[in-house]
């Protein structure tokens, strides 16, 4: 999840364990569910040192422990900060940093909770990292602290606290319960894994198969609670190389700019992905597009178009709105 979260949900969290009257434990709590994503300052040593990356060892229980154990001493002397318990003080950090580790793991973003003794991931796919509601309760959540503190009676701060805690643990339920029914269903309908939408209601379920010479996809969206299953969707593409040459058919246009649309958008070729090809004229137009990622009905890809009678390419990577198919 994206650093703000982090810092909130942190707050809220201390300020439901240590109560309103131990604003200290509650604003390590915070600092601490922030401080994990400080390993972005260290990527020059990263290249030489793995374990320095980001998801690396600051996303970890020792790595959270280790900066709990220092700053437990050290958060006393800081700004805004009182004296108080030391023990204190290491519990609001560690609690803080692991809830970080936890919120990471909740989502498609996998860390590893056990390094270095272990390389076993957490990642319970019931979240995207990145996710624009999220960001806006956040956002909300911020500005009205902020705006209560010292303005409002103090009742009324704690009260909206109280409020703002329950709204982001029934999120977390409401993301979790529909996780796990999506899973159900993958189950049953013999999908190999769910990804999660911006929306967490709509769930993505995926069957792919990617091996040297060819890529096959099936998949299709899953909402909590439905009635009756949404239409599936299936491709399957041979790669062949680049060549020029007349393009007979929307297979064919598809299978020979798969290479190209995969070098174009990396990120998309390490994600399931999926294309869609009709006739327009004297080209195909073309779009590859991930399939599980999507926000106010767009999504990541490569659209253009390759020429029927000479095959060459014009194809161009960004955000555009997701096709049901190229006519739209």
């Amino acid at each position: 999840m994206d650093l703000f979260t982090h810092v909130v949900f942190a707050y809220l969290l201390s300020f439901v364990i240590w109560g309103p009257g131990a604003p200290q434990f509650i604003a390590a709590g915070a600092l601490a569910g922030g401080l994990p994503d400080a390993d972005a300052l260290l990527f020059p040593l990263s290249r030489r040192f793995p374990i320095l990356q980001h998801h690396g060892i600051t996303h970890s229980i020792l790595g959270v422990t280790v900066v709990a154990g220092v700053g437990c001493f050290l958060v006393p002397y800081l700004p805004y900060f009182t004296h108080a318990s030391t023990l204190g003080y290491f519990a609001a950090m560690e609690i803080g940093g692991l809830s970080h580790v936890f919120l990471d793991g909740f989502t498609h973003f996998a860390v590893t909770p056990f390094l270095p003794l272990s390389l076993r991931r957490l990642r319970l796919d019931a979240d995207v990292a990145i996710n624009v509601a999220m960001l806006t309760l956040t956002t909300v959540t911020m500005v009205t602290l902020i705006l209560e503190r010292g303005n409002v009676p103090f009742t009324i701060w704690v009260e909206t606290a109280w409020i703002l805690a329950a709204v982001y643990g029934g999120y977390l339920l409401l993301r979790g319960v529909a996780r796990w029914r999506a899973g159900v269903v993958r189950t049953r309908e013999g999908y190999t894994s769910v990804a999660p939408t911006t929306n967490p209601r709509v769930w993505t379920l995926i069957d792919q198969q990617d091996t040297a010479d060819r890529y096959r996809i099936r998949y299709r969206r899953y909402r909590f609670g439905e009635k009756a299953p949404a239409p599936e969707r299936s491709m399957e593409v041979a790669k062949v190389p680049a060549t020029a040459g007349p393009v007979h058919s929307p297979q064919e246009a598809l299978e020979r700019t798969y290479a190209t649309a995969m070098s174009k958008n990396r990120w998309m070729a390490l994600r399931a992905h999926a294309g869609e090809a009709v006739a327009r004229g004297s080209v195909f137009e073309v779009a590859w597009y991930i399939v599980e990622m999507g926000m106010f009905g767009r999504t990541v890809g490569v659209r253009g178009e390759i020429d029927r009678s000479t095959g060459e390419m014009r194809l161009r990577s960004g955000f555009f709105r997701r096709p049901t198919d190229l006519s739209a």
